[in-house]
């Protein structure tokens, strides 16, 4: 059993004007083979709490914890975050000229794990891999997301989680820029990396859509760096037919 606590989660970033506060006390518990869906209005910062557990330099934490396992997440450096088990799926996936994606897939693995993978499993772990995400095997040859399509780099993130094997996900708005089709080949990825490790995953969407396919154990309501409100699958629906206004109104 893996836990991640976050507690008192105060976050900001540095802009023009001046320190700018984006998360102000933030609580949430995600602990394995849950999923946890976080929504919310634009700019409620919701990818700003997917980032700066990540490590992402421009976001910088001025108060609060966040421990996985009891470890100090917040005291470790970026790859340090990932072989203890944490994983971020990017709205917008970078691309890398001139690393192929075999190789980065490989390397990532070697590096989680300590040890570089069996090489006749690991060929053959990726290739059922991208089979079941209808992922063509040729993209190993090309560079990372140089050329992929929204949905190509979609599938290539959710690829990572099935063959890193994570502790956490946290999918920042993987269902956006993805047709139906693509839409369900992605969730059907996540929910299968769910079944096979157990992995615990923080789903951050504005829409209800993905959550016909991946069934979110808990729903947490972010408006204005908080969590206004938590429920069940039930609040997902609600929000879906009134929005966000009754929220909105009382900040």
């Amino acid at each position: 059993m893996t836990t991640l606590e976050i507690r008192d989660l105060h976050v900001s970033v540095d802009t023009p004007e001046g320190d700018k506060p984006i998360l102000k006390g933030v609580d949430l518990t995600v602990s394995s083979g849950q999923t946890h869906a976080i929504m919310g209005p634009n700019g409620s910062g919701k990818s700003t709490l997917a980032y700066s557990l990540a490590g992402h330099p421009k976001y910088r934490v001025t108060r609060g914890t966040v421990r996985l396992d009891g470890d100090d997440v917040l005291a470790m450096s970026v790859d340090e975050r990932a072989r203890a088990g944490l994983f971020l799926a990017m709205q917008y996936p970078v691309e890398v000229p001139g690393v192929t994606v075999a190789n980065f897939l490989r390397t990532a693995k070697t590096a989680v794990s300590g040890a570089a993978p069996p090489l006749r499993a690991w060929v053959k772990d990726v290739a059922a891999a991208m089979d079941a995400l209808r992922f063509d095997r040729e993209f190993q040859e090309r560079s990372v997301n140089e050329g992929f399509s929204g949905g190509e780099k979609k599938r290539h993130e959710i690829l990572q989680l099935e063959l890193l094997k994570p502790k956490i996900a946290i999918l920042d708005e993987t269902d956006s820029g993805l047709d139906v089709d693509a839409l369900r080949v992605v969730s059907e990825g996540v929910n299968r990396a769910k079944a096979n490790t157990a992995v615990g995953i923080m789903l951050i969407t504005h829409y209800t859509r993905i959550l016909e396919y991946i069934r979110p154990d808990f729903v947490h309501v972010f408006v204005a760096g908080r969590v206004a409100e938590e429920g069940g699958p039930d609040l997902a629906a609600r929000l879906e037919a009134e929005g966000y206004d009754r929220f909105l109104s009382a900040v």
